[in-house]
């Protein structure tokens, strides 16, 4: 039974993902969104069942909760929705272990996870597929995103490795992020957008308009869930243009948000 209510923010896509090396572990930088969060206890039912609750309680040795939950994004959206559920009712039934050992039993249930259960998940590289740490960078610039979410949503398959070798983003976006250079940082999140699109996006069906919308809006560059339908546009902060919520739901996108993230 669940001890305290408590909430997790989720993630908006990520600013890299791919394997590092052609057989390398599959990574990422995610995006921090204090705008989407999970809520436990809540009224919707959770994304898992019984075995795996039992798994996931056994594995942290805490009573077995699950009380349902309350989330302000859809599943599959590539918001970390299943990550930031089971990290709250881990903390709303006692757990207070460290952050890698919740992420193992992250792990155990999902079989990927995002890395929201750290305090600033944004600085880290991320072994989704093995659940830890490969390095760690400064914070991404301060920004604003502005997004939504376009298509249906996309479950991660944790078998799934279809990335390209991001190995040479990774490499500049230590340096973009340590010298605050935003520019660049969207540029590198562009590039590993676009490395996504032309891998995994079908031929079939309607073009993803945000390259479009980014260009047309004076974006730094845009970003994405690759495993998801998040997409997102990248600003200074104070810069969002005054109509581009509106340009983005005209373009099709759905819950259209606009957030800060980045910074110390």
């Amino acid at each position: 039974m669940s001890r305290a209510e408590v909430s997790v923010a989720g993630h908006f896509g990520e600013w890299l993902q791919g394997r590092l090396g052609p057989q390398g572990p599959v990574a990422l930088v995610t995006v921090r969104c204090p705008a989407l969060h999970v809520r436990v206890p809540g009224p919707d039912p959770l994304p898992f069942d019984e075995r795996q609750l039992d798994a996931f309680a056994c594995q942290l040795g805490i009573p077995v909760c699950a009380p349902g939950a309350a989330r302000n994004f859809p599943l599959g959206g590539g918001a970390g929705g299943s990550t930031a559920t089971l990290v709250a009712l881990a903390r709303a039934a006692g757990f207070a272990g460290g952050a890698a050992r919740l992420a193992e039993a992250c792990l155990v249930v999902e079989g990927a996870s995002d890395p929201l259960m750290f305090p600033r998940p944004d600085t880290l590289l991320w072994a989704s597929r093995e659940g830890r740490v490969l390095g760690r960078f400064a914070p991404p610039p301060a920004c604003a995103i502005l997004g939504g979410f376009w298509g249906a949503p996309i479950p991660t398959d944790p078998d799934d490795s279809n990335f390209d070798d991001i190995s040479d983003l990774a490499a500049d976006w230590g340096e973009a992020t340590e010298t605050a250079d935003l520019a660049r940082c969207a540029a590198l999140a562009s590039a590993s957008a676009d490395r996504c699109r032309d891998r995994r996006d079908g031929a079939d069906g309607p073009a993803d308009p945000t390259p479009d919308l980014a260009r047309d809006l004076g974006a730094l560059g845009w970003l994405r869930a690759h495993t998801g339908s998040a997409r997102g546009l990248v600003f200074s902060p104070g810069t969002l243009p005054r109509t581009g919520a509106s340009v983005l739901a005209e373009a099709g996108l759905q819950g259209v948000i606009n957030f800060g993230t980045g910074g110390t």
